[in-house]
Order: structure tokens, then sequence, then C-alpha cells
């Protein structure tokens, strides 16, 4: 990455990189113009299967590019605005919808065998034929508007957001099968009834894809093996099987003191919990096996059959990986190392091994059917006790490329490149996440199939997605394998097409979409997704005015005056907590484990942190969240009640606190930068789903959650 300079000739590389959707030139987090270096730019061209490594390949992947004019694999418009076809060579046309009903009309000729076709009413997809040419089209709802949050006479919605693995459930008579380590379905049923009951409308929840059951050291939920699945650990066989399930299981095998142990930890201990989980679960499949009736046979069976070839392809991976593990040991952890025949998932030999695994290939389709029921268990859990939305599932922005989806679907990513971001204020080294990214040729070619799969995926059982790093769905920085995180470079995507995609599938799913655009986000972005009716976010950190020259902090902006189309709250997974950013927690953190950035020092950054702490009680007070001229609480005696009140005033349509915030928690669930020197994923709650808001401090902090929630 190098300091670009404005409107120089383009090379023929550069030329043949901007046709390839990749940003030559961009802005970083401080405004400063960059232009991407040629190396990267080679490698980023390569891994697009367009060699850029001599002027005469540079020639051909030009020629190549200036040639591909295929006809799109889907056509994605806008309900009701006429929409125009090129290369159509008829005018009467027939389009039918997705439960074959049938139209006919006719398009108007706009000459140079283009058409233009009236707009279609109804959103939905629909198969169009023009004489014998044949589209595919997908129309979006002109609109997304989040229905669940638009009832102005419950006033502003308010909710909470959980790392399901944090949660414990309430450990009446000491019984082990409430608890083996770490959350599961049956405690977010759990904290949905209680936070329903609270008043609470939505529950934001933590990744919950499928996981490496072979390989539990790999348990971050935003690099999952697959986003078609969920991860099996947290399903609760008592919701298809009967209460009595796990605890006999746990019985028969003799784990019951073991998981009392590991339940009692603060930090998880994934290695250990999660195998006695799997050791619990193929207790129950066995039991299953032997004794299970008709209605959950044919259950299972139908489930089965739905998922199809996706779920097929994601247990047979789950059974090979297991057993590459135990054959090679750390060389079988990864598909790419695997013997020729078997990086082929449609392939002879992996047919033959499923075939020979037949039990194994079911256990793990069978996890999935426990996991799915369960989950949907509860977000019924959390409509039933009130919730207006109920959980908000959380779309990871990629997956392990040594994982399930990468193996399954390899045609549909592109290879050598993860997504990352550049140096910004917050992570001044930059990010290399270590993920897949889809390839947006592949995605036009294929009719996006892959995006739609995905979101149905996500959607099935939540009243709303969360989508991460949405600023991918406009374009990705994506960083060459071995490359540092600053050597990398934005590809564009298809944002218009991605958006209103999302538009659809939330509205057949009847669910809202929230997009995290934080960071370095290009300009208009969160206009465009304002129209598609996508909330962005409004994170208290970020919501400040710019510097005005004076020995004061930036002041902070008075949360009434924050963008109405966005989610509001306090903080995420990857920043500090209220109490942690006030108690400068965070910068601990950093300091010892060299996370500062060029020039930084930790004596410098506190410094800065304790002007920063005096802007944001002016702006409390000033809000009339804190008495006016209160002296400025202590260190160590974080304002939470009225940080929580001034976020709730905002007017954006939801407002979240993550539960470590009503518990006035210091320490953040992720620190960016980091994988085993800080305890990433494994910090567990003290005070238990059920009783969540039974405690005076948690009961009052909702409370003023609530209570600023001003009708709309």
């Amino acid at each position: 990455m190098t300091t670009g300079h404005r409107n120089d000739p383009a090379s023929p590389l550069q030329e043949l990189a901007a046709r390839a959707g990749i940003q030559v030139e961009w802005e970083d987090a401080r405004r400063q113009p960059r232009r991407v270096s040629d190396d990267t730019l080679r490698s980023v061209l390569g891994a697009l299967e367009l060699p850029a490594g001599s002027p005469g390949q540079v020639r051909d992947s030009l020629d190549r590019l200036r040639r591909a004019r295929a006809a799109p694999g889907l056509v994605v418009i806008d309900a009701r605005a006429a929409f125009d076809l090129p290369r159509a060579r008829a005018s009467f046309f027939q389009l039918e919808d997705e439960r074959g009903r049938r139209y006919t009309g006719t398009a108007a000729d706009l000459g140079n065998g283009n058409a233009r076709l009236p707009g279609i009413e109804r959103p939905g997809y629909y198969q169009l034929s023009m004489g014998e040419a044949q589209y595919r089209l997908a129309v979006a709802p002109r609109h997304a508007a989040p229905p669940a949050l638009a009832d102005a006479r419950a006033g502003r919605a308010w909710g909470v957001a959980a790392q399901i693995y944090s949660l414990r459930r309430a450990r009446a008579g000491g019984d082990p099968a409430l608890g083996m380590g770490f959350g599961d379905f049956a405690a977010l049923a759990d904290l949905a009834r209680s936070s329903g009951r609270q008043g609470a409308s939505a529950l934001a929840i933590s990744p919950v894809h499928a996981m490496f059951s072979a390989d539990p050291e790999r348990y971050s939920p935003y690099a999952p093996s697959s986003r078609l699945f969920l991860n099996a650990l947290y399903g609760d066989p008592g919701v298809l099987l009967g209460p009595a399930a796990v605890g006999d299981a746990l019985r028969a095998r003799g784990l019951g003191e073991r998981a009392m142990q590991l339940d009692a930890l603060d930090l998880i201990d994934w290695p250990h919990a999660a195998r006695l989980r799997l050791e619990m679960l193929r207790e129950i499949h066995a039991g299953f096996r032997r004794g299970a009736g008709d209605t959950q046979r044919d259950a299972f069976r139908r489930y089965r059959e739905a998922r199809g070839e996706a779920l097929e392809s994601h247990a047979r991976f789950e059974a090979l990986h297991a057993e590459r593990l135990a054959h090679a040991g750390a060389q079988g952890a990864d598909w790419r190392a695997w013997p020729a025949g078997l990086r082929d998932p449609d392939g002879p030999e992996v047919l033959a091994h499923a075939r020979e695994h037949a039990d194994d290939v079911t256990f793990h389709a069978f996890l999935q059917w426990i996991a799915a029921g369960s989950l949907g268990a509860a977000q019924d859990a959390a409509r039933q006790s009130g919730m207006r939305v109920g959980l908000i599932a959380d779309l990871a922005v990629g997956t392990d490329p040594a994982g399930s989806h990468a193996w399954s679907r390899q045609r549909d990513i592109v290879q050598g490149l993860s997504p990352g971001a550049p140096p910004d204020i917050y992570n001044p080294q930059g990010q290399t996440w270590n993920l897949t990214a889809f390839s947006p040729q592949r995605l036009q070619r294929d009719g996006y199939r892959a995006f739609i799969e995905m979101l149905r995926a996500v959607l099935a059982q939540a009243g709303g997605i969360r989508i991460d790093h949405a600023l991918g769905l406009a374009r990705m920085w994506l960083v060459p394998e071995g490359a540092p995180p600053g050597a990398g470079a934005y590809l564009r995507y298809p944002l218009d097409d991605l958006l209103r995609l999302v538009a659809l599938e939330a509205w057949r799913a009847g669910a809202i979409v929230v997009g995290e655009n934080l960071g370095t986000v290009p300009p208009g972005f969160d206009e465009r997704i304002a129209r598609a009716g996508m909330l962005g976010m409004k994170v208290l950190w970020f919501e400040r005015a710019g510097h005005d020259g004076s020995e004061q902090a930036a002041p902070f902006l008075d949360s009434r005056q924050w963008d109405a189309h966005a989610m509001a709250t306090t903080t995420t997974h990857d920043l500090p907590t209220v109490a942690g950013w006030w108690r400068a927690r965070d910068l601990e953190w950093r300091t010892r484990l060299d996370l500062l950035g060029p020039g930084e020092t930790g004596a410098a950054l506190r410094a800065q942190r304790q002007a920063d702490r005096a802007a944001l009680w002016r702006a409390l007070g000033a809000a009339g969240c804190a008495a006016p001229g209160q002296a400025l609480p202590a260190e160590d005696d974080p304002p939470l009640e009225a940080v929580l009140s001034f976020v709730a005033r905002s007017p954006c349509p939801l407002a979240l606190a993550p539960l470590e915030d009503l518990l006035g928690l210091a320490e953040q669930p992720n620190l960016p930068g980091t994988t085993t020197a800080h305890p990433n994923w494994r910090r567990r709650l003290s005070i238990d789903a059920e009783g969540f808001y039974a405690t005076p401090d948690t009961s009052r902090r909702a409370a003023a959650l609530a209570r600023d929630r001003i009708p709309a």
C-alpha cells in the first residue's frame, strides 16, 4: 500500500485491476489518499484467475475481461419499477411466480435489441420467458422496512446482546444436565423468556454457525466451518427427545461429575467441555437409533431430506475431518493437505468413505437436526414472551478456509486471499481475519446461489439478522496469503444486487436487518443501506464530533442527534465494555500485549482516556442523563445507568445493551489482534439466564435502558 497521486495515467496493470473490480486508489480512515502497490494488484488478480505476472499476461487477461459478456444468472430488480433487458429479441413475455402462477404482457422496444418491461408488483422470484430467451428474476421490496419495529404505540424498541457460550442455566439441585461448561440454546431460551418478561423486543446473539466437531481448539464464532449449518455443541436434545434425554445420557456414561466441574469454571475449557458434550450426544444418538418412535424418526428423515445435498456434504466433511485428524494429526486438520481424492467433495473416494462410515455421517446430520430444533425453540420462547423481533442472528463475514464450506463450495470462494481491515484508529496495525470470501464474478455467474443459500440458512430460526462487516457487501479488504494486513486491496462487490437480495430474503422471513457499518466506510454507503431498509449501527465510542482545536477531547455527539436509520448500542464484542472503557481496561491489555500503533504509548493513551471520560461526562450531563454540575465519577465508578439512558434516548428504532454492560463487567469478549494471549470467547457470566434480571443492579440498568425508549 502506497500513498497515491490521483489522476495519474493508469498503467495496463492498473486498468486490468480496475476492470476486475479492484479499487486501485482509496482513502484510509484519516481520509488520506492511498494507492495499492503493483505487487498486491498482481496477487489479487491471480486469485481472481486473471494472471498479471507479465505484460503479455496482462494483455491476455484484459482481452478476456473485455470479451466477457455472459448473461447474468439472475436479474435483480426493485418491485414496481420498470426494468430493461439487453438483447431481448421478442416483445411478448410470460412471467411465472414461485407458486406456478403465470402472467403475460408486452415489452417496449428500446431499439438495438433492448426491451423495457413493466414493473412487477409483488416481491419474490420469477421465471421470465421472452421468445426463446429465459431469465430468472429476483424482485426485491422497494424498502424492506422493519415491520416488527414500526409500532409507534409500543415506543422505540430495546433489547440485549448475548454471547451464547457465556450463558449459564439455573442449577437447582446441582443437576449436571443444566450445564456442561458453556452456554447453549437451552440457556438462550431461558434468557429469551426472562428478557421478554422484562419488556425487551430483541435478543441479539453471537454467531451460531457450524464449527469443527473434531477440533474443539477452533472455537472463535467468527471463524466457523460453515455458515450453512449450526454449532452442534449448542443443541438442546431435550427439545426434540424429551427433558430427560441429557441427564440419562450423562448418567449412562458417568459424565455427571466432570460436567459439574467444567461448568463451575469462569473461563471455558473448550477442548474438554466440547469433547464431553460430544460424548453425551453420541450416547443420545445411540439411544435414538435403538428406541426412537416413528414420529421422531420421521421428523429426522424429513429434516435430512429437506436440507439435501448441503447437509450431506457437511456431515461427510465432519466424518472425514475426524478420521483425518485421528490418522494424520495436525496435518489432517486442513482439507487442503488431504490426499487429492478426498479434496473433491463429489469424488468417488469421498462417496465411498461416506458409505463405509454411514453411521458417523448420520450422527452429524442428527446433530444438525437437534440444533435446528432447539434454536427454533429459543426463537419461539422469545416471541411467546412478548418480543416483537426475538432473536437477531449474527452472520459472520466468512468461514475458516480449512472448513466444511470451503471444502464443499470451492468454486464459490477466492483462493489465497483473506478478508481483513486496513490500519485504522482502533486497530493501527490492521487486521487479517484468515477467512474465506465469495468470488464476486462467480456469484454473478451463478445467479447468487451461494449468497441466497447462506441468507436462508441464517434466517431460518430468527427474527432478524446482523450482517458482520456489512461494508463487505460493497467492497472487501482482501489480503494476499502471507502478506501483512496493510498490503491488501479493496475488491468491489455488486452492492445493489446484494442489498436487494438481503431485503428480499428478510421480507420473505419477516425479519429485520442490521448491517455493521463500522470502519472505513465508502462514500454513500450509509445512505444506500438506509434506502434498502437496513439499519446501520451507532456505537457510542464512535459518535463524536470533529476536534475543535482546543485542549479538550473531541466531544461526544448528543445521542438525540444520532442517525435514526440505525441500531444504537453502547459497544460491540470487539470493543471495550462501558466499565472497561471507563477504567481503561482495554488500554491495559493493549499496552501489555504490545498492540499499540506507531508513536503510541500507554501513558499517553491513559491521559487521552481521562480527557475522553470528561468529554463523555459532559455529554451525559448536557443530555440530562447525569445531574448538572456533578463531579466526574472516579475511574473505578463507571456511570453505567447514565450511559445506558444516553444511548436509549437516540431516535434509533432499536437500542441494544450487551449483557456485559448490564452486569458492569470490565472485560470484553474479544480483543482483536490476539488469539491465546487474551481469553477470547471464553468468559462466562456469573448470573444465570433465567434469573438475570432478578438482581437489583441488572434490573435497575435494564430499566434505565427501557425507560428512555421514548415513543416514536
